[in-house]
């Protein structure tokens, strides 16, 4: 996990999680429409994740 990965899922988490899967890219946009901590915490939970 990259110091601009982390920067670019506080400022735009759709954006950081594009390499993830068109799934990872809908849960995390939703959940910035619905707020935008949610969004930030899930983003950083599927960068963080070692399996993929």
């Amino acid at each position: 996990m990259s110091i601009w990965r982390v920067l670019l899922s506080i400022l735009f988490p759709p954006l950081a999680v594009i390499d993830k899967g068109c799934g990872s890219i809908l849960i995390v946009l939703i959940l910035t429409v619905c707020g935008w901590i949610p969004g930030v915490i899930a983003a950083l939970i599927i960068i963080n994740n070692p399996k993929n």
